[in-house]
């Protein structure tokens, strides 16, 4: 390992989550500026650094050094220290006043700070505040270089030091020393892999209990991920003895210890042990009494003449209800819940309005919402009415500092009558459990969705078990209506929730554009967003919208948004820019926010559009508010010219363009295909291979989802 050692003369890069660096060095010798890259948090300018590593050439960047060991030199002569304090690396000191100290101290103006910070004030223009404050920030550069050297000593790298001092402060290295695993649960940015590499470096014992304990919990958490609010016994050890490679039985005896703690909870259904993580089994639980009691608990409708006020209304409005249209609307009326669910231009959007219409001129008060800001602004345009994000009919408050995640909940519940939900389908178990525990006994609850769309993205198939349940009621509109019927979009749509290929021969409204095997369809993308809907009159920032199977390989989301940032909104001189690991965010960029952040009032899905941005900062126009992002949060943004399916959910687009190739084999599925053109109004273009084209057709197995709400709902499990 080769050793440099110099003074910081500039931060060339640094990575949003301020884990990976780029700098500039001079030796001591003031002969040589090196490029320095690495693992670690930014170090700072007039820091002086041991670095140990090797020598790259790297095709683009040249000569650098590729760092893998840091340590940190305490300046000891009067220029150094000078040097070290006007660097900025203490609040409260900047040029002047690191000239001012030195003069006063010397060369023992460190040891002031650590020892006698109260002696601070003898130099002219500190008082007390300002020398608490120096003396504060001096404390916390020490802890944070000592939570360094501990990490690197223990051969773990520096780059976690910065998130982990965040959160735990003076207390990190005591943190890491007792249960290293805490880090998985508690930083954001660390997960098991993560944690378990620092437990091991520190020399943690395989078989010990935090080691098991976290283990499972993180196979539990993968379970979640994939859709399941549950997992077998059998499974969930199998899965944590591959993950730790440990002993199946002492896993499983260390799992029954959990169980009796109360940590995780189990159902026995039909001599299968279901293991469920106490927030998921409580949701299933709260989802499955609350639609019953809702069902069972419903305010009588007033005395009036539902039929007839459902003529009048088709008369006013020049609209004939089919048969089952006009039973959905009755149905509301006379139950407590109902699930509405159908395909593309069955009718749902007509039935809410009868329902909304009737139920309004009976003096109920209504409430409108959908998961997702879009799904909620498209909502409020087909009615007329106001209509908000789940989140927001719940007023999120975020949950921080012991308080609830939501204002609305049984305690102090939603003021309405009448709930209708659209989107169903994208809502999670744990969110169908907040907002059912949040609507009063006697209010009406109107479930609206697709059944054959995906899945939400979160534990639980909520509406296909309650469609599979029959303890709710349940209409399921099938008639496609002559107008929409006349849209190859929906006829195409309904061809492939069938097994049947979609006909791409007779109207531009649905193409599909054949790529050969072995070439590339990436460029074509661009080819056909930038410039040939561009040439048709289509905004390709508003009206247009890429849609992927995968994230990952040349047609995934990751790399067409490269090269659609590049055509669309490229790199502009003298213009700031926010680079990162994964993507550069630019003035103009259309981005996504990819998780909930009820502090700053966004949600997973919400587009919007970067405003302006700096080194520290992003801004983003959302359309009901702007949003400023330091730049350790600016990782919850992502590019989204192009987007996967499941995100866009709930939207609808004038265009989707969407590539199917071979590489998409694993994600090649009929309801995914389904759910991303029936995401566009007025054209769908599909470019590929026909094989891949055939096969997503063909696919219709969807992975089961581990889950007792329909058993819960039919009483064959407890509730």
């Amino acid at each position: 390992m080769e050793k440099l050692e110099g003074i910081v003369e500039n931060i060339t890069f640094q990575s949003d989550d301020n884990s990976f660096t780029v700098f500039k060095l001079k030796t001591l010798d003031e002969r040589t500026v090196a490029a320095v890259v690495g693992q670690m948090p930014a170090p700072l300018v007039g820091e002086q650094l041991e670095l140990g590593g090797e020598w790259v050439e790297h095709a683009r960047f040249g000569r650098q050094f590729k760092m893998s060991s840091c340590k940190r030199v305490a300046p000891t002569d009067k220029k150094g220290i000078e040097r070290f304090l006007a660097s900025g690396a203490v609040k409260g000191i900047g040029p002047a006043m690191a000239a001012r100290l030195v003069r006063h101290f010397g060369s023992k103006v460190l040891d002031i700070l650590e020892f006698s910070p109260h002696r601070l004030v003898e130099v002219e223009g500190i008082g007390t505040k300002k020398a608490e404050m120096i003396r504060n920030s001096y404390k916390e550069q020490t802890e944070m270089r000592e939570l360094m050297l501990f990490l690197e000593t223990n051969g773990v790298t520096g780059a976690y030091a910065g998130k982990i001092f965040a959160r735990y402060g003076s207390l990190a290295v005591e943190v890491l020393q007792d249960n290293p695993y805490r880090l998985a649960a508690e930083v954001d940015g660390i997960g098991f892999r993560t944690a378990d590499q620092i437990a091991m470096s520190l020399g943690l014992e395989r078989n010990h209990g935090d080691r098991l304990t976290a283990g499972i919990d993180f196979a539990l958490q993968q379970t979640a991920q994939a859709g399941h609010c549950c997992v077998p016994e059998s499974l969930l050890v199998q899965e944590t003895a591959k993950l730790l490679g440990a002993d199946g039985a002492e896993i499983a005896l260390h799992l029954s210890d959990l169980i009796k703690s109360g940590r995780l909870c189990t159902e026995d259904f039909h001599g299968m042990v279901l293991i469920y993580p106490r927030y998921l089994y409580y949701a299933e639980k709260r989802v499955a009494e609350r639609l019953l009691v809702l069902r069972d608990k419903a305010r009588p409708a007033p005395e009036r003449d539902f039929a007839g006020m459902v003529n009048d209304w088709e008369a006013s409005s020049g609209i004939t209800l089919a048969p089952e249209q006009r039973q959905a609307i009755i149905a509301a009326l006379q139950h407590g819940i109902l699930t509405l669910t159908g395909g593309p231009g069955t009718g749902k959007t007509t039935v809410v309005k009868g329902i909304l219409a009737v139920l309004e001129q009976a003096g109920f008060k209504i409430l409108l919402g959908a998961p997702t800001g879009r799904a909620a602004k498209r909502l409020a345009e087909t009615t007329g009415r106001e209509a908000s994000t789940v989140h927001r009919l719940l007023e999120a408050t975020g949950g921080a500092e012991g308080a609830p995640l939501f204002y609305r909940d049984e305690d102090n519940p939603l003021d309405a009558d009448v709930v209708i939900v659209d989107e169903v389908s994208m809502m999670d178990i744990v969110l169908m459990g907040y907002f059912l525990q949040a609507v009063p006994d006697g209010c009406r609850v109107i479930l609206v969705g697709d059944v054959d769309q995906l899945p939400a993205v979160g534990p639980g198939s909520v509406l296909k078990d309650i469609l599979r349940s029959g303890s709710v009621p349940v209409v399921r509109l099938t008639e496609v209506f002559r107008q929409a019927g006349e849209s190859m979009i929906v006829l195409n749509a309904h061809r492939i929730n069938k097994g049947f290929l979609p006909d791409c021969s007779s109207s531009l409204d649905f193409q599909f554009l054949e790529i050969p095997a072995g070439r590339e369809a990436a460029p074509e993308v661009v080819r056909l967003c930038c410039r040939q809907l561009v040439e048709e009159g289509y905004d390709v920032f508003q009206d247009v919208q890429v849609l992927s199977p995968m994230h990952r390989l040349e047609c995934g989301v990751e790399n067409l948004n490269r090269l659609l940032q590049q055509e669309l909104n490229p790199k502009k001189d003298g213009e700031a820019e926010l680079g990162g690991l994964h993507q550069t965010l630019r003035r103009r960029d259309k981005v996504m926010q990819i998780r909930n952040n009820y502090t700053k009032g966004v949600f997973n899905g919400d587009i919007g559009f970067v405003l302006d941005l700096d080194e520290a900062k992003v801004i983003v126009r959302y359309p009901e508010h702007d949003v400023t992002y330091e730049r350790a949060e600016a990782d919850e943004l992502r590019l989204s010219y192009a987007m996967s399916v499941h995100k866009s959910q709930g939207s609808e687009y004038s265009v989707v363009v969407m590539p199917l190739m071979p590489g998409h084999h694993i994600m090649l599925q009929r309801n995914l295909l389904y759910t991303a053109v029936t995401r566009a109004r007025e054209r769908v273009i599909l470019l590929g291979t026909k094989a891949a084209l055939n096969s997503a057709v063909a696919n219709d197995r969807t992975k089961k989802r581990y889950s007792l709400l329909a058993e819960r709902l039919r009483g064959d499990a407890l509730c």
